[in-house]
């Protein structure tokens, strides 16, 4: 019996009730909440859910206000399920913490995709230490495996967890050019479509605001134009 729990938050009823029924047959534990201030209440009770799937247009909260004030407390991973689908509203989405992205209508193929991808990386690394020694980029910058965090001299830096995954994988590739494809592959675990680019330049522009002197003049994580990205 699969123990993931998953909340919905969405203010049609139809579209809880056929997500609690797919993702009720396979095997997960599924809550739901109509609205924003619902979905953040059930949180706070509950912080043991492992993924919340979030409408965007909503009435009072909108699922980017829902997911802003979620990443306050928790890196619970958030998967955005709505019918705008303009690369703004994406930016939008992911700017808020969000981690995936689905635009209504959705197959039932591509929801389960999205929602075992999430929930792989979740649980993978949740809590989990890397074995070998922690590298840096530009020699100060490091990763705290336990807490997901960078660390930059003696502060740490709270990351999402997709902008804590695209670091790991930047330093797991120092020196080398890493490609869009290859890094959305190796962090989203999904086929690289070239939409995807839009999603990996909003991710680093995040990190970088964190991690850089001056995000617009990067230092850390160099952009090699035409290529992708490439640390030391």
């Amino acid at each position: 019996m699969n123990q993931n729990k998953i909340l919905i938050v969405d203010d049609d009823p139809n579209i809880r009730e056929v997500l609690s029924v797919l993702l009720g047959s396979e095997g997960y534990t599924v809550d739901q909440a109509e609205d924003g201030s619902i979905a953040l209440e059930k949180l706070s009770a509950d912080p043991a859910v492992d993924l919340v799937i979030l409408d965007i247009m909503m009435p009072g909260l909108s699922g980017v206000e829902v997911c802003r004030k979620i990443r306050e407390t928790s890196k619970v991973p958030v998967l955005f399920l709505t019918a705008k689908s303009q690369d703004q509203d994406k930016v939008e989405a992911y700017t808020g913490g969000g981690d995936d992205y689905l635009v209504k209508p959705f197959s039932q193929t591509e929801l389960l995709m999205k929602v075992k991808s999430q929930l792989r990386r979740y649980t993978e690394y949740q809590g989990k230490a890397i074995s070998k020694a922690a590298p840096t980029i530009g020699g100060i910058v490091s990763i705290d495996a336990k807490t997901r965090a960078a660390i930059k001299g003696d502060k740490k830096i709270p990351l999402t967890d997709k902008e804590y995954d695209i670091l790991q994988y930047f330093m797991e590739h120092r020196g080398e050019i890493v490609e869009n494809k290859a890094l959305y592959e190796g962090v989203w675990g999904e086929k690289y479509l070239p939409s995807a680019g839009n999603t990996i330049m909003v991710h680093v522009l995040n990190l970088r605001k964190k991690l850089e002197e001056d995000a617009n003049n990067p230092k850390l994580i160099k952009t090699v134009w035409g290529k992708g990205y490439k640390v030391e």
